[in-house]
């Protein structure tokens, strides 16, 4: 795979995209737990951790077709890992977290706002931290941390 600037900025971005999300779904979690109502700088974290999460997809995207010919040629568990698994979790787990903030949006009731940001941005999180190749992992060993 060519590691481009691209590649590079996609990797970094991660660490942005899962602390949002998860400083998204803790504060959110607590404010659910603890039954009061979102501040307006709570709904703003909730927000940019949705707009990364997007930018973080684009990029990828990019990434993806531009690399499609070699990506496309692996075999085993690497190609699967790379032509279904991480594509396939990540955007099932962008949809989740997107789908969190459109139904806390349409929510009536602050309680109800936070419970679904809670849980679908923990979905995602989850989602998020298995697909990522980790360099710790058999999939990502030799590719470092960034």
């Amino acid at each position: 795979m060519d590691f481009s600037f691209l590649s590079f900025l996609h990797s970094l971005l991660r660490y942005a995209v899962l602390l949002a999300v998860l400083f998204a779904f803790l504060l959110n979690l607590r404010g659910w737990l603890l039954n009061r109502p979102i501040l307006t700088g709570e709904r703003m974290i909730t927000i940019v951790a949705m707009v990364l999460c997007h930018v973080q997809f684009v990029i990828g995207i990019i990434i993806y077709l531009q690399n499609f010919s070699s990506i496309s040629k692996m075999t085993g568990a690497t190609g699967r890992f790379w032509k279904f698994e991480h594509i396939g979790t990540m955007i099932l787990a962008i949809a989740l977290i997107t789908i969190g903030r459109m139904l806390s949006k349409r929510a009536q009731s602050e309680p109800v706002k936070q419970r679904h940001i809670a849980a679908f941005y923990g979905i995602g999180l989850v989602l998020m931290l298995w697909a990522v190749p980790w360099p710790f992992r058999e999939i990502g060993h030799g590719l470092g941390w960034l």
